[in-house]
């Protein structure tokens, strides 16, 4: 059994993976029911958003600075830069930009699940 550091690390980059090639069913896999964004976000609202950023940019970068981590028991904060690009699939992207996001976590049955998250544009 994997560490809960070690877990939650491997559940972001799947979550990132998952985000540069639009598979949005396993994007949310570890999206808590109650998942509460930026703006009011629910989990459905953060659906419908991803999936027009994916319909808008066919090639989807998304990359993520060092993780700053803090667990408590069952829960964790994650905090981090993700640089996020996007365009037609050409050599460069069209569009950018950095965000400073700021998450909680939940440790959920051995898996942990995604409670909260806050994105603020850098650039």
């Amino acid at each position: 059994r994997e560490p809960p550091e070690a877990a939650l690390r491997a559940t972001i980059a799947s979550m990132q993976e998952a985000a540069e090639e639009h598979d949005t069913d396993a994007l949310f896999e570890p999206i808590a029911e109650d998942f509460a964004g930026s703006e009011g976000m629910d989990r459905t609202a953060f659906r419908r958003y991803v999936t027009l950023v994916g319909m808008r940019h066919k090639a989807l970068g998304v990359s993520v600075g060092p993780l700053d981590m803090k667990l408590y028991g069952d829960r964790a904060t994650v905090n981090f830069t993700a640089a996020v690009t996007g365009g037609a699939g050409g050599l460069l992207p069209k569009q950018g930009q950095v965000y400073e996001v700021d998450t909680g976590w939940r440790l959920e049955d051995g898996d942990w699940k995604l409670i909260s998250a806050k994105w603020t544009a850098q650039l």
